[in-house]
């Protein structure tokens, strides 16, 4: 009689926790392009998220650590400067040009675009070896590369100008998860908790990101009765109070897909990721009316073809090779709370499967 509960217990916990992953995920790119429309300053709002994502990391990691009685790391200068800063530049240039690209195009043609990441990720992971090559990746890039050519030929609404801005923060993100998954992997630095990452990244992506902010909006918002030139005190709380949302939204995407990773495997994390981009697409037609005609669709579809194949690629890959010391370990315990706690050892093995993440 308790299998039957155990399990039930167990579904309820997944679909909670995609549930919530998808929250955050579609939510902060509904809100982004919602923002953009009013708020042409996507570089000051992406400052603003990454300072909120920064205290949110700091109060996290004080919360662990009086729950777990054990001291956070804290890098030293040499390390922080030598191996973050270029993980933390590529971060913020991909989320940097991500959140502008939301002035010129539409939520479909982003979510697309952003899709080839997939590419990009694979090009610098066999440059850097953490993929070993094999044939069928060829037949990935062919995939997802005619799926992106499908979606945007003839677009009705394509914009030249955000196309570029996603491809190469597309570019960039396959430069970041590659650097990313080295940074956690590297024992030494004790960064292999994503809440330490999230925490030590930010500053150097703060300080990274505002020389452009100055070159390309400094005077202009300095200018704005949005904020620095307001008459009343209402529109300026407003303001704050609508960019806050995105720091959380932005905050809550890192936490909910490291809780789904962490209590599920990387497995489900990919497949949801799948099934999120439908959702978006099909709720930016209805809700905000972005026009796909049926070869757009179908690229779509040809593009998450080759992601699955690539998702399915590294779950055979890895059941079919022994544990290494550059995989990540998942259960972390550190993040485990109340409810999501295991009830018994038995449920315990019966979900330890382990499998090498794939950063999503």
């Amino acid at each position: 009689m308790a299998c039957p509960v155990q399990f039930l217990c167990r579904t309820l916990r997944t679909v909670g926790l995609v549930l919530l992953y998808y929250v955050f995920s579609i939510g902060i790119t509904f809100y982004n392009k919602w923002l953009m429309k009013g708020f042409h300053y996507p570089l000051f709002m992406t400052l603003v998220h990454l300072g909120l994502t920064f205290c949110l990391s700091a109060l996290t990691r004080r919360a662990m650590q009086c729950w777990t009685g054990k001291t956070r790391v804290v890098l030293s200068w040499n390390d922080y400067l030598r191996k973050v800063a270029p993980t933390a530049l590529a971060t913020t240039l991909d989320i940097g040009l991500s959140n502008w690209s939301f002035l010129f195009i539409t939520i479909s043609l982003y979510t697309m675009t952003k899709s080839s990441a997939v590419l990009f990720i694979l090009f610098f992971s066999l440059v850097l070896k953490l993929e070993e090559p094999n044939p069928f990746l060829i037949l990935v890039v062919l995939l997802i590369a005619s799926g992106l050519f499908m979606f945007t030929f003839q677009s009705t609404q394509f914009n030249l100008q955000g196309f570029l801005m996603v491809l190469l923060a597309s570019f960039i993100g396959g430069i970041r998860w590659t650097l990313t998954q080295v940074l956690m992997q590297k024992a030494e630095l004790g960064l292999q908790n994503p809440i330490d990452a999230i925490y030590h990244l930010q500053p150097l992506m703060f300080l990274g990101l505002f020389p452009l902010f100055l070159y390309y909006e400094g005077l202009s918002l300095s200018n704005s009765d949005k904020l620095f030139r307001v008459t009343q005190l209402w529109p300026l709380l407003y303001s704050v109070f609508v960019l806050s949302i995105g720091g959380i939204l932005a905050f809550g995407l890192g936490f909910s897909e490291f809780l789904l990773v962490s209590r599920t495997s990387s497995l489900t994390l990919s497949i949801s990721g799948i099934f999120k981009e439908i959702c978006t697409l099909v709720l930016a037609a209805s809700l905000l009316g972005d026009r796909m005609s049926m070869l757009n669709w179908l690229g779509f579809a040809v593009c998450l073809c080759g992601i699955a194949l690539h998702v399915g690629l590294k779950v055979y890959y890895s059941k079919n090779k022994n544990p290494s010391l550059r995989q990540l370990n998942s259960k972390s315990p550190e993040l485990e709370l109340p409810l999501l706690r295991r009830d018994d050892e038995d449920e315990s093995a019966a979900e330890n499967e382990e499998e090498e993440i794939t950063l999503h």
